[in-house]
């Protein structure tokens, strides 16, 4: 019997570098979707459902978050996980597939599109930074967000809260645990993997991507929403839409107007 598009699967697979843990929902089309840095699966524990009524959604923990494999720091970049999405679709039986990606997951997509076009039908990059050679520059000695030295007293734990808090709803105090126990999973990938967005050539990948594109643009999340329009515009023919209040956590905070973004573009594409 096939699965009901309200349950999530959660198994693990294994690919080159290692253990990959993912959770899947529903049958259909699949949609892979990739989480921004320090999170996991769980950033998408509400879409998995909504997107399953209609396709197979499959939500991944990249390598070194979440329940995968970690990569050695020394090797951790945005091509690396990238090439193990990519492998991951291929474990999993899925030939091509659209790709949908958070923050550092909308760069690790983005990459995926331009280093294997034949495996990517369509593309959606929500809250997608934009690395040019301008901010690659700034990025040494830059301040990262998500580090902090571990303290006995837990003081640490307060600390990532603080930096997180002023980007999260303020009566959503359960997105920030949430956050929280992926940041302390993650360990040093939460600040490598805003590093390895910092050291990403992006603005020679985006335009290799030809597959139909969306780019999500939270109109709350102050990190991501001036990137949108450059991103935009860098994709031959990408379509931009805003998602009125939506911040850093777009798709645990508003998962249904998230969902249906997504839905909304895969069903206006052309069959086949």
């Amino acid at each position: 019997m096939p699965p009901s598009f309200g349950m999530i699967e959660r198994s693990f697979i294994t690919v080159p570098p290692g253990r990959i843990h993912v959770a899947q929902a529903g049958v259909g089309r699949p949609v892979l979707l990739l989480h921004q840095t320090p999170r996991s699966w769980d950033e998408y524990r509400e879409v998995l459902p909504l997107l399953g009524r209609l396709y197979r959604a499959i939500a991944m923990d990249t390598l070194g978050f979440g329940d995968s494999d970690a990569l050695p720091l020394k090797d951790v970049s945005i091509e690396r996980l990238a090439v193990a999405a990519h492998e991951t679709l291929q474990t999993l039986g899925h030939r091509r597939a659209v790709i949908v990606g958070h923050h550092t997951g909308a760069a690790i997509a983005a990459e995926l599109a331009a280093a294997f076009p034949d495996s990517v039908s369509a593309l959606v990059l929500s809250a997608s930074p934009f690395v040019d050679a301008e901010r690659r520059s700034k990025a040494p000695g830059k301040k990262i967000i998500d580090e902090v030295a571990a303290d006995a007293g837990g003081k640490h734990l307060a600390e990532l809260w603080a930096m997180r808090a002023a980007f999260y709803p303020k009566d959503r105090p359960d997105l920030l645990e949430r956050f929280i126990v992926d940041a302390l999973k993650a360990g040093p990938m939460a600040a490598e993997g805003h590093r390895m967005v910092d050291r990403y050539v992006m603005e020679t990948r985006l335009p290799l991507i030809k597959c139909p594109t969306l780019v999500i643009a939270p109109t709350a999340d102050p990190h991501a929403y001036p990137n949108a329009p450059k991103v935009a515009a860098a994709i031959k023919g990408a379509k931009l839409v805003e998602i009125a209040g939506g911040m850093v956590p777009l798709p645990d905070q508003m998962p249904a107007e998230f969902a249906d973004a997504v839905h909304g573009f895969i069903a206006s594409l052309p069959a086949g």
